[in-house]
């Protein structure tokens, strides 16, 4: 498909480009054969003229006809005129060779970046119906096993119910971290952006993930300097809602999670830092991947997750034309370091 859109976006750049150059072409062979009728006339004209004159003089007027013709020979007014046909045409020719090459490379330049999108698009759509599917399986398969046991009771029925409701509590989590990629997979250039304190959003975020925290007795310490940036205020909460509360999830209980800044002249960055399970090293630049958790996430940690929660905030740090990186050590900590352009 891509393939057959750049072959016709490519022959419509052939059809306009050598729609031009015929139509300069045209005009420049007509504005040169009519200078060369023109010098014809004139040196014609002036050799006559000459002659009329007497200041050319020839032994026999019978000659003096033949005069003109010599001087004007039409045979070389028809090759000259030949000529610049054949240059004009030698030239649309390499336009059209050029044109070729360049238009294919141009289309394929265009499109691009609509090819990735509906890739995007597709890896979207594939790894959420894999997603979806496992938990509709889990809650078909439950309902079916209890239909078909004959000797059902009443306490059966209400550890259902209650399974059900705990496949269905994540269904809806997984449709609202798709729904909050999707809003950020194609961003929109006109996202309201505002003079924002940078101490009110994270101070908005521990709000968020303060409950969270406290189940865990996590202290949250916030060594932030306040700024002034640019951005969207409930993008940029999100964002750091989204790193806070993987931090509390994957740190140990009584440690604590450390946010800090580091100002310079034309950006910011903002360390959260924690001191829990860390990230593998082969895991690393994997994990801003949609639905990818690190393996010791999935083996050493009871929180379950979709791993939408770094693909989104790498999304929002994109938006703001900002940069997200991560170190980490397993059993030591982590820490996300989020560089944001400052107002």
């Amino acid at each position: 498909m891509f393939h057959s859109a750049r072959l016709k976006l490519t022959g419509w750049y052939l059809i306009i480009i050598m729609l031009i150059s015929m139509m300069f072409s045209l005009v420049i062979y007509h504005v040169l054969i009519n200078e060369v009728d023109r010098f014809e006339h004139a040196q014609r004209y002036r050799i006559e003229r000459r002659l009329q004159e007497g200041e050319l003089t020839l032994p026999d007027m019978r000659y003096r006809r033949l005069i003109p013709p010599v001087l004007i020979n039409p045979e070389l007014l028809d090759e000259t005129k030949q000529r610049i046909l054949a240059m004009l045409i030698a030239v649309n020719s390499i336009i059209l060779l050029l044109s070729g090459v360049l238009g294919y490379i141009l289309a394929g330049r265009t499109l691009h970046p609509i090819k990735d999108m509906m890739d995007e698009q597709n890896r979207f759509v594939s790894d959420a119906s894999h997603e979806l599917k496992t938990p509709l399986t889990s809650l078909k398969s439950a309902f079916e096993v209890f239909l078909r046991n004959q000797h059902r009771t009443l306490k059966e029925a209400d550890t259902l119910v209650t399974e059900s409701i705990h496949e269905t509590d994540k269904l809806q989590s997984l449709s609202e971290s798709m729904l909050q990629l999707a809003q950020y997979q194609t961003p929109n250039e006109d996202t309201q952006k505002t003079n924002l304190s940078l101490s009110r959003v994270i101070n908005e975020a521990l709000r968020k993930v303060d409950p969270i925290a406290q189940r865990k007795k996590i202290i949250l310490e916030n060594q932030a300097q306040d700024t002034k940036i640019a951005g969207n205020m409930y993008g940029l909460i999100d964002l750091f809602v989204i790193l806070l509360d993987n931090a509390i999830k994957y740190s140990k209980v009584k440690s604590k999670v450390l946010i800090s800044t580091e100002k310079h002249d034309k950006f910011i960055k903002i360390h959260i830092q924690d001191f829990g399970l860390g990230i593998a090293e082969k895991d690393v630049p994997h994990i801003f991947e949609r639905f990818y958790r690190a393996e010791i996430a999935r083996s050493k940690s009871n929180h379950a997750g979709y791993g939408l929660g770094l693909a989104i905030a790498k999304k929002i740090v994109d938006t703001h034309k900002g940069l997200i990186r991560v170190q980490s050590q397993v059993e030591i900590g982590t820490t996300f370091s989020i560089q944001l352009p400052l107002n």
